[in-house]
């Protein structure tokens, strides 16, 4: 995918490579955990993409994967729980020509930052939105999060949890959003892929990254029994343009692991950045050449 660079560099310039994007500061997740995974493949999509450290700014909200941008040579902005999406619209309003992304967990984004993803999804700005889904609160020791499986057993829920867990895909496809992928840090490549083609959509793109955590997950989720799961949408023959079939496989969620892009729209419209931008030309007022 890397043929469709379309970075500012020139033929002298040396080209970018994962290493450009990774900072000196050292991770302290658990060891085995799947952001690390995330953060690879981030590394290995920003480089395809080309774009320099610093005309990139990333977003995000509170947590384990919320640790995700200090880890990067982009601008990092580590916002209020829940608050990654806000912010990162404003940027990309205020400085439109950024690559702006946005990553958090499934607590910080649909839990107390749910409401600001339908908003997010209708005003579609071009920016990507990266979730790390394990099931669970891990930066606060185990609590059940919005996607946890109903009967989860957890400290604070030691009879296990009585709520149906949240779809993300199913929720962000019923929104309209126009591209939705999920991937995992067991496949590296396809996950790698995924985030660079998100990256490309022009408009609100949501991956979620099925990223387990190591020490309160659930142990049939872990990282090293990821593949043996995995079916990736495109051996399945799926049409990412076709988002009713989206839905349909979208509600196989927390059952089978398919990995790939759910949905691609065809014919995306015209983001609010595109929008803004035509409404200033519109009320521009006009000057005359010829009057001083």
């Amino acid at each position: 995918m890397s043929a469709l660079c379309d970075c500012p560099h020139t033929p002298e310039s040396p080209a970018l490579t994962a290493k450009d994007y990774r900072s000196g500061l050292k991770p302290i997740w658990c060891p085995g955990c799947g952001d690390y995974g995330v953060v690879t493949a981030l590394y290995r999509a920003l480089a395809s993409i080309g774009r320099p450290p610093h005309e990139i700014s990333f977003v995000s909200g509170i947590g384990c994967s919320s640790r995700i941008p200090g880890y990067t040579t982009a601008y990092g902005f580590n916002t209020l729980h829940g608050r990654a999406l806000p912010i990162a619209q404003g940027i990309k309003m205020a400085r439109p020509e950024l690559l702006v992304l946005a990553a958090g967990g499934d607590g910080d984004g649909f839990s107390i930052g749910g409401g600001h993803v339908p908003h997010a999804i209708r005003r579609n700005p071009d920016l990507t939105y990266l979730m790390m889904d394990n099931q669970i609160y891990g930066l606060t020791k185990g609590q059940v999060s919005p996607t946890s499986p109903r009967g989860t057993v957890t400290p604070s829920s030691l009879y296990g949890s009585m709520e149906e867990p949240v779809n993300p895909l199913l929720y962000v496809l019923a929104y309209g959003a126009g591209f939705v992928a999920q991937g995992a840090p067991a496949d590296m490549e396809g996950l790698a892929n995924m985030i660079e083609e998100a990256i490309r959509y022009p408009g609100f793109a949501f991956v979620n990254v099925q990223s387990p955590c190591i020490s309160f997950g659930d142990p049939d989720s872990q990282l090293k029994l990821q593949k043996a799961k995995l079916r990736k949408l495109s051996a399945e023959g799926h049409d990412p343009t076709n988002r009713l079939r989206a839905m349909e496989l979208a509600q196989e969620y927390g059952r089978t692991l398919y990995t790939g892009v759910f949905y691609r729209n065809p014919e995306p419209p015209p983001t609010y950045g595109d929008q803004i931008k035509a409404l200033q030309q519109k009320l521009a007022p006009v000057t005359d050449g010829d009057s001083n």
